[in-house]
């Protein structure tokens, strides 16, 4: 059944609402870097520690994701919005050229100063309609030790950091 056009953008008019962390996904495929810029990004459990990551089918890091079997989650911090300006404007290897990359456990590529990393083996994959749904449990965390690791968040469209409520 298909959501009348109407529905499609209220629903995405009302996704845009829920801030979420920017995260670049990543992964290998033939020896090579592949990744994606992604929101749908959550916990799980904390025994084992694993995360949920929603990844489209149509993306090109998809299949890299599933053939390759691991994975990292880079959550950007708010100094990284040029990370994900070179992962829209590039494709493929291109998109590693920026920034400091490294691995972890699972040989994923890592951002070095993201302001959180988790290096995952994925568990399970799920169906979920355009997208999959991964299970990723954490083989290694990694945080930044810099002064300011606020994260990178999308809201409403656009660019927005975190900020203490001040009682």
């Amino acid at each position: 059944m298909q959501p009348a056009a109407d529905t499609d953008r209220t629903f995405q008019d009302a996704m845009s609402l829920f801030a979420a962390g920017v995260t670049a996904i990543t992964t290998m495929r033939d020896g090579r870097p592949i990744g994606l810029i992604a929101t749908s990004v959550c916990s799980l459990s904390s025994d084992p520690p694993s995360i949920v990551v929603c990844v489209n089918k149509s993306a090109s890091a998809h299949d890299a994701i599933v053939a390759h079997g691991k994975f990292a989650v880079n959550l950007l911090s708010v100094d990284q919005s040029d990370v994900v300006d070179r992962f829209r404007e590039a494709k493929g290897q291109a998109r590693f050229e920026a920034g400091q990359w490294t691995t972890l456990e699972t040989g994923a590529p890592v951002l070095a100063d993201a302001a959180v990393v988790l290096d995952c083996t994925l568990e399970k994959c799920h169906d979920g309609f355009t997208h999959s749904i991964f299970v990723g449990v954490i083989e290694r965390i990694s945080c930044s030790r810099s002064v300011d690791t606020s994260c990178l968040l999308w809201h409403a469209r656009g660019y927005a950091r975190s900020m203490p409520l001040c009682a």
